[in-house]
């Protein structure tokens, strides 16, 4: 079974939750450990630390940090997007608890089973269950609890703002030092955008920006895509060269993005009052990727080949192309359903070299005459 690009997407943002839970899970099991000496002092609430039970505890915590993650990646993300960060902490909080407060009644009973042998359809196990929420002991278990989630809400603010795979590269270090890699670029420009902002307004305009980028989102994602920048009605997509190159998802992603607002044209002229068209260029060479900015961070993209694609994309509307790609890019592409049409070797604004640029459209079907 083929898992898909948003699937891949989702299971790689949800496994850092399952591994927050673990972590601190261990580093509270350990601390309870040193400082009691593995001495139960509540034998009357408490589960005394035994190999089974760290495990066991272990598992769990593997187990409620995958459906943490999984609700808030899937589900909640979406429901509190337009929260503020405050609220979304708050309420988001709440129903977690709420849920692992479910949790533990289910999974209580099992640990003490564990540590003592008693069956689970004794009276006894359940009777523990009771002691055990109404104690101390249960408060102190709900502060761990709201120190994982808050760990873990933290984390998610923070891969939703800076986008997940720029937050792994900033803890992870990796351009800590400037690296120098090939990356395929893709700049992509709303059609007629200053005569729809002076239109609508500001407030209206900024509204119809969120919904354009959103629509977005998927073909983005499907295409193994990353968004580098969103500069007010432009966005600069780019990918890794084997995964823009393999099935031409680079192109692939452009006609995505097409079909995906042809099917909301209606609600989107309904609402603002236009049909939103958008053109783009495509090109591929190398970039130097560091991090860079003393008051604010940023891993930043720096390299002619960025000056480069945003001068295709603007000559979209004198060529009469809503994409236009350079040679360097075609010639890497697989044979695919899409016709490249050669538009000359143009001189682009700031460069001595012309490029030779194409214009892409889809390619058609022959249609098969029906003699009957």
């Amino acid at each position: 079974m083929k898992i898909s690009p948003k699937a891949k997407r989702n299971i790689s943002r949800i496994i850092p939750f399952a591994i927050i839970w673990l972590l601190i899970g261990w580093i509270i099991d350990i601390t309870v450990y040193d400082v009691t000496r593995n001495q139960n002092f509540n034998p009357d609430t408490d589960i005394s630390y035994t190999i089974p039970v760290l495990i066991f505890a272990s598992l769990a915590n593997i187990v409620v940090g995958t459906i943490v993650g999984f609700l808030e990646v899937v589900y909640l993300e979406k429901r509190f997007s337009n929260r503020t960060l405050s609220a979304k902490f708050f309420y988001k909080l709440l129903i977690y608890l709420t849920l692992i407060i479910i949790i533990i009644a289910l999974f209580y009973p099992v640990a003490f089973t564990l540590d003592t042998g008693i069956s689970l359809l004794e009276v006894d196990a359940w009777q523990q269950l009771d002691r055990f929420l109404i104690s101390i002991s249960f408060l102190t278990t709900l502060f761990h609890l709201s120190v994982k989630l808050s760990v873990c809400l933290i984390y998610s603010a923070i891969s939703e703002n800076l986008g997940h795979n720029v937050f792994l590269n900033f803890f992870s270090g990796k351009y800590h030092q400037p690296i120098i890699e090939k990356r395929i670029f893709m700049f992509l420009d709303m059609k007629s955008s200053t005569t729809i902002a002076e239109t609508l307004g500001h407030v209206q305009y900024f509204k119809l920006l969120g919904t354009y980028y959103n629509i977005m989102s998927d073909p983005i994602i499907n295409s193994f895509g990353e968004v580098y920048q969103y500069i007010g009605d432009e966005i600069v997509i780019s990918w890794k060269p084997d995964k823009g190159i393999n099935q031409a998802n680079c192109i692939k992603c452009f006609f995505d993005i097409r079909n995906h607002l042809n099917e909301q044209r209606g609600a989107l002229f309904n609402e603002f009052g236009f049909e939103i068209g958008f053109k783009a260029g495509i090109h591929f060479g190398e970039v130097t990727i560091g991090e860079i900015g003393a008051l604010k961070k940023e891993i930043v993209f720096t390299g002619d080949v960025l000056n480069t694609t945003a001068r295709i994309q603007s000559l979209c509307k004198e060529l009469k192309s809503d994409l236009l790609i350079s040679g360097a890019i075609k010639e890497l592409l697989p044979h695919s359903n899409y016709q490249y049409s050669s538009k000359g070797e143009i001189e682009l604004k700031g460069r001595n070299k012309k490029e030779e640029l194409f214009s892409v459209t889809l390619e058609k079907k022959p249609t098969i005459a029906n003699n009957m």
